[in-house]
């Protein structure tokens, strides 16, 4: 039996598309949620659209400072991990959340193996605190199945040989598993046949500081286009104490199903996000990366991805002159990640 401990809204996405396939293949899944996102729109629409199987247990954590919010993911984890210990061959954990490592810290002191889908990715900034949970999560996990070439080169780089395979990106499988699903929101007379961009902002490190923020909304507020912004929870307050230009239309989260319609019919892409950046590649949209760094680097070939300062005139300089764009490869695999990871799973078991 296999555990798999998801907690954030990319998590549930990616496990949509490789539980179908666990599942296909006679594996045992069993789901620890978290509740690392708890937001109904954040969480619980997405196991009903998205057909995740059922939960075995939510640990209703909740937001809370990293130390804490680990801390009690942690203990929760290992009360679960205890009692079920005879039945389980191995743990499971993506990406690079609190819940991340929580789960592969946990599994990897009671010795049970650590599957980690979406290894050696490397922004190489740590005051971002998925650097720290996935350089920590790579190191203590069994089996690092990566997304390209350079996370398995990354992880050489550092030691870590072992266990390691290229299977391609799973999100390239959820977009096209569920993109024909793709549903228009119900979002207030808006016409989405006119030219607009979507934005998701939700980094801490633009978000927590006000003058920060401010800078990003003024720059938005400089484009010739009208721009969607499905806010993050955590973000509500904050919006408050700021002037929102009259060209952002702020609206309640998406689902994964309207975001992928939101995101198929804009003409540019301004984001924060490590995988919306992947899908607005995929949809060959224009894509500018407000952060200084990107752990996805391929993205940036022929500038389909561009990476910006929060800064209003680099943001306005940026947009406004477009470089051509010569050529698109495939990139993160062929949309089979799921079928090569069980491949290795059946393997492993």
């Amino acid at each position: 039996m296999i555990v798999t401990i998801l907690g954030a809204r990319p998590q549930f996405i990616k496990a949509a598309a490789l539980s179908k396939e666990l599942a296909k293949s006679g594996i045992e899944e069993k789901i620890i949620h978290t509740g690392q996102h708890y937001d109904p729109k954040m969480s619980d629409v997405f196991f009903k659209e998205l057909g995740i199987p059922g939960i075995d247990q939510n640990l209703h954590i909740g937001s809370g400072n990293h130390g804490k919010q680990t801390g009690e993911m942690m203990i929760s984890i290992e009360k679960y991990l205890l009692e079920n210990k005879d039945k389980i061959n191995a743990v499971l954990v993506y990406g690079d959340t609190n819940s991340t490592l929580s789960g592969a810290i946990t599994a990897s002191k009671l010795h049970i193996p650590v599957i980690h889908v979406e290894a050696g990715l490397r922004s190489f900034n740590k005051l971002m605190p998925e650097e720290v949970n996935r350089i920590l999560t790579d190191h203590v996990s069994d089996y690092l199945f990566c997304s390209s070439q350079e996370g398995v080169s990354q992880l050489k780089r550092e030691g870590i040989m072992n266990g390691v395979y290229n299977v391609g990106d799973i999100m390239l499988d959820a977009v096209n598993l569920f993109l024909p699903k793709a549903k228009k929101p119900e979002l207030a007379n808006f016409d989405f046949t006119i030219k607009y961009n979507l934005i998701t902002i939700h980094r801490p490190s633009n978000t927590d500081f006000l003058n920060v923020l401010q800078e990003i909304l003024n720059g938005i507020g400089d484009l010739p286009n009208l721009n969607i912004w499905p806010l993050h929870p955590r973000n509500k307050s904050t919006i408050s104490k700021l002037n929102v230009p009259k060209n952002i239309l702020i609206c309640d989260p998406f689902s994964y199903f309207e975001m992928l319609f939101v995101l198929k019919n804009c003409y540019k892409v301004l984001t924060d996000s490590g995988g919306l950046q992947k899908e607005a590649y995929w949809l060959k949209k224009p894509c500018i990366t407000i952060r200084p760094q990107t752990e996805w680097i391929e993205t940036l070939d022929n500038n389909w991805n561009q990476l910006c300062k929060p800064d209003r005139i680099e943001i306005n300089k940026i947009f406004q002159n477009d470089p051509k764009r010569y050529s698109w490869k495939e990139l993160y695999g062929q949309g089979n990640s799921c079928a090569k990871i069980v491949t290795h799973l059946k393997e492993f078991l």
